[in-house]
């Protein structure tokens, strides 16, 4: 049975302006108070080092590999703890247009595997404040760039 995290959160700005941010994985650390750190390429495939740190929790390594990309909509990938089975999360980034200049982030993970329902209970709380943490910078840093390019500031 798989365990679910999920978190969403309205941004007003364009799908666009969130892709562009959520992507750039090299500026992670300037904004991301959960994801630290993301080293690789944004393509079906490919494989990343990802690095987590929760708010009460260790800084985590791990190596998923990409399953989707989707420009301006979705953006996932799916990790494994020692091999397939044991512990795996399917992490899923969506986009979804609302009307012009807003849309709604939805931040999931789906969890199985063996050792699922032990990990989940050690994990859990952790996980979900983190994504519910990075949502909250992704807002700030999508509508302050958004506002930025409609009045044509420059950061």
């Amino acid at each position: 049975m798989a365990r679910l995290i999920e978190s969403e959160i309205e941004i007003n700005a364009s799908a666009e302006c969130v892709w562009d941010i959520l992507t750039a994985f090299n500026k992670y650390p300037d904004w991301n108070p959960f994801i630290r750190s993301i080293k690789g390429d944004a393509s079906p495939g490919a494989e990343l080092n990802v690095q987590i740190q929760p708010a009460h929790g260790k800084k985590m390594a791990f190596n998923p590999m990409v399953v989707s990309v989707n420009p301006k909509r979705e953006f996932s990938w799916m990790g494994h703890i020692l091999f397939q089975g044991l512990f795996d999360g399917n992490h899923i980034f969506r986009i979804i247009p609302i009307k012009a200049g807003q849309v709604r982030f939805i931040h999931t993970e789906s969890f199985s595997g063996l050792l699922s329902a032990i990990l989940f209970k050690l994990i859990g709380d952790d996980t979900h404040a983190g994504f519910v943490a990075m949502n909250h910078a992704l807002k700030i840093q999508a509508e302050d760039r958004f506002k930025s390019e409609r009045t044509g500031e420059r950061e």
